[in-house]
């Protein structure tokens, strides 16, 4: 089993310098920074440290998927933000438990005592209503359906459709923005029962840089999109 370390990057220079030397070259088979077009040096410093680069062709954490897809060369594909969100020792258990057989396992921010430092009042609330709201609808047992930090197949990616602009459209049409498929790819690995785990893992604050959550158009996004999945795609 293979496994590639996508790092999803856009002005993170400072984040970069600190948390990527704690991840160990050897966990994995490839490391691919993918920038989102910093203007601060992130991708040239990343570059420097001999790391695969891929600069993705606009903005979006979405197109940042898109665009490194063919570049994978991992069965199994982490996704790890270099920001000080994402801890970099939970890297070795993901694998291990991927190992086990699973589809998709998560790092939980509120699982077994695990804590998110980089939650508010408002995100705490959305995120406990997000995924309550997916596990009753979808059948979900999920503690955090939201988290970017997690492991899955690079299958997966296509076995749920989620390399199509289908699903995307329309709720970025209705609220004028761009979303990721982390929320996406929790409902339809539940609709389609598929073996799932998650793992506890801290959220300490991000480190430098700007935060860059857009609350309440990504949550109008990605809720209507958990209720479009009742009939939308099967």
């Amino acid at each position: 089993m293979k496994t590639t370390l996508l790092v999803l990057a856009l002005n993170e220079l400072e984040g970069m310098k600190q948390i990527m030397p704690q991840v160990k070259r050897e966990w994995v088979d490839q490391i691919i920074v993918v920038d989102g077009q910093s203007t601060d040096g992130t991708a040239e410093w990343a570059r420097d440290q001999g790391y695969e680069v891929v600069v993705q062709s606009q903005p979006g954490v979405r197109f940042a998927y898109f665009d490194v897809l063919p570049h994978i060369k991992g069965d199994v594909v982490i996704c790890f933000s270099p920001d000080g969100n994402s801890v970099a020792d939970r890297i070795p258990p993901l694998i291990e438990k991927m190992k086990e057989g699973y589809d998709l396992v998560i790092v939980s921010r509120y699982l077994d005592g695990a804590k998110s430092e980089d939650d508010d009042i408002v995100t705490a609330f959305g995120n406990w209503l997000f995924t309550k709201t997916v596990n009753v609808l979808h059948g979900g047992h999920y503690t955090d359906v939201m988290v970017m930090y997690r492991a899955f197949t690079k299958q997966l990616i296509y076995d749920l459709e989620l390399n199509k602009e289908d699903p995307y459209t329309l709720p970025e049409w209705l609220f004028q923005t761009r979303i990721s498929w982390e929320p996406l790819m929790s409902v339809r690995a539940a609709k389609r029962k598929m073996k799932i785990a998650e793992i506890p893992g801290d959220e300490p604050d991000r480190i430098g840089g700007v935060r860059k959550l857009k609350i309440l158009k990504w949550g109008a996004a990605y809720y209507f999109q958990f209720w479009r999945e009742l009939f939308y795609w099967k």
